[in-house]
């Protein structure tokens, strides 16, 4: 859980609480402190492996493998090509691409620019860490996962609003994750977004992360403040 913003010139103290050990289950409660104030908590939750006759999951969607569709590079480029492109999306792609971004993106299917349209809360694309982790410790895959999760997860909820409404603030309150299978962070996965609920300035968002054998291998959830403030139209006069 977030509780105010974090000061990167600061180092973090950590609290770790031992809340539970057991033969199957432990429980880890986290308090990150900055300037004497919690700034985060955590609470971290580890089981045993064990055999079970209990297995299902969901079917993976059925989308186009990420060899086929543009990486966000490549995506932007497009976008910058177009003539009719207005010029306020022109800087904010130029911004975004001048960004260093750890993670590669290919969206399954890519907004138009040229008129923002209500679309239905749902987006998936294919993301995986840049450069090579290896098999190493799944903890540190875990950790990768964590970071690309909350990319552009929570503004799965703005996407029916778009075309009416931008964002004048948005944080998120709460973020978690559960781990099911082992997986690569730095390979190609499946990331399945949708948003069963918004309002009273909050949004509510559910994740998916596919392997591409379609196992599952995360399940994500996440709530935020979202504060809109409505588009203004260009004048006819």
């Amino acid at each position: 859980m977030r509780i105010s913003s974090g000061d990167p010139k600061v180092p973090v103290l950590y609290h770790v609480e031992r809340t539970r050990t057991g033969a199957s289950f432990s429980v880890r409660s986290v308090k990150a402190v900055q300037h004497g104030q919690a700034i985060f908590i955590c609470q971290a939750s580890f089981q045993q492996m064990q055999p079970s006759p209990l297995q299902h999951q969901f079917s993976m969607p059925t989308v186009p493998p990420p060899e086929e569709l543009l990486d966000h590079e490549a995506l932007i480029d497009q976008y910058l090509r177009d003539p009719n492109l207005q010029e306020k999306y022109r800087v904010g792609l130029n911004r975004i691409a001048a960004q260093e971004v750890p993670i590669e993106i290919k969206l399954v299917n890519p907004p138009t620019l040229s008129q923002p349209q209500a679309l239905e809360p749902k987006q998936m694309f294919w993301v995986r860490a840049r450069g090579y982790i290896g098999e190493g410790d799944i903890k540190m895959h875990c950790c990768v996962a964590a970071y690309i999760s909350d990319y552009a997860f929570l503004g799965t909820a703005l996407l029916p609003h778009q075309s009416k409404y931008k964002v004048n603030f948005m944080v998120s309150l709460d973020h978690s994750m559960w781990f099911h299978a082992p997986f690569r962070a730095d390979h190609w996965m499946l990331y399945e977004c949708e948003s069963p609920w918004a309002g009273g300035s909050r949004g509510l968002v559910h994740g998916r992360l596919w392997r591409k054998d379609g196992v599952l291998a995360v399940t994500c959830a996440q709530e935020g403040v979202i504060r809109l403030k409505p588009r203004v139209s260009a004048s006819k006069l």
